[in-house]
């Protein structure tokens, strides 16, 4: 795990510095006492590989540096400020996604060929259809602007965190639903399945205490990275509601030259993934019993 982060850490270093440009381009041409005081101030005049080896060493101690686009103002600070509300939506996502997902794909696989098998199927395509950019303003369209039922947009209040849940989790929702849906069929097609159905188990405990315990593994495995992207947030999302999180100093942060604030959003991603791929994997140790012998 530790050798990922610091190969993602390093890998992203390097390309912000070998990319064209710098930190200082895009502003209004400074004389060069003044560029060089700003290059000692955030350590970014020596050669490259002091430079890296200072980035490391800041690292293990705590420090991500300042940006060097909004002044005086640290990484630490600024993911602070902007991360607990990407996270709070993001949590939120993951668990509309969950429920609902589950929900779906559990009752369109245990009612094949129905009509509520064909119902979830047609929802679940239309789902994934829809990207964030024309979900969002859709939602605004009908229950803000024409229902007024929810705010446009803005963050505070329990009504403005709907619209956006609802459009960053109903993509993964249809995926969760069909992978749901063709893991618990093929299960329920396995001999141990017709044995436990021949001892005279209802259909609730064949489903809920033998199928879905395997037939959630491949969930488990799409949960990992999928709660890491739902924490880290979404810049189309956050961008039509209006939500000050970390997706829009992420975007920023490329097209700023802020290597440093890059650094450190990419540092948060990369460490989420990373846990969350191992609970998957502790997640697989309990659940299937083929995993803990080995």
């Amino acid at each position: 795990m530790l050798l990922v982060l610091f190969c993602v850490v390093s890998i992203t270093f390097f390309l912000m510095r070998l990319s064209p440009g710098g930190p200082f381009d895009a502003e209004r041409k400074l004389p060069p006492a003044i560029e060089h005081q700003l290059l000692l101030k955030y350590h970014l005049d020596g050669p490259l590989w002091q430079q890296y080896t200072d980035y490391l060493r800041d690292l293990l101690h705590g420090d991500l540096r300042l940006s060097t686009k909004y002044r005086n103002c640290s990484v630490l600070s600024i993911l602070a400020q902007t991360l607990p509300t990407t996270f709070l939506l993001g949590a939120l996502s993951l668990l509309l996604t969950l429920s609902v997902g589950l929900w779906l794909g559990a009752l369109s696989a245990t009612h094949p060929r129905s009509l509520l098998d064909y119902a979830a199927l047609c929802f679940a395509l239309l789902a994934i259809s829809f990207p964030a950019f024309v979900l969002g303003p859709l939602l605004i369209l009908i229950f803000s602007i024409g229902l007024h039922w929810l705010p446009v947009g803005g963050w505070g209040s329990p009504s403005q965190l709907i619209l956006p849940t609802i459009t960053l989790s109903l993509p993964f929702i249809a995926v969760i639903t069909r992978l749901l849906r063709d893991s618990l069929r093929e299960v329920l097609q396995e001999n141990f399945m017709r044995t436990a159905n021949a001892k005279g188990l209802t259909k609730r405990a064949l489903i809920y205490r033998h199928a879905l315990r395997v037939a959630i593994l491949p969930i488990i495995s799409y949960t990992g990275p999928l709660a890491a992207n739902l924490l880290t947030g979404s810049i189309v999302v956050e961008t039509i509601f209006h939500i000050p999180g970390a997706g829009g100093f992420f975007v920023n942060a490329i097209l700023n030259r802020d290597g440093f604030l890059l650094g450190g959003v990419v540092i948060v991603y990369c460490a989420l993934l990373i846990v969350f791929n191992f609970l998957v994997d502790l997640a697989y140790h309990q659940l299937d019993p083929r995993i803990r012998a080995l």
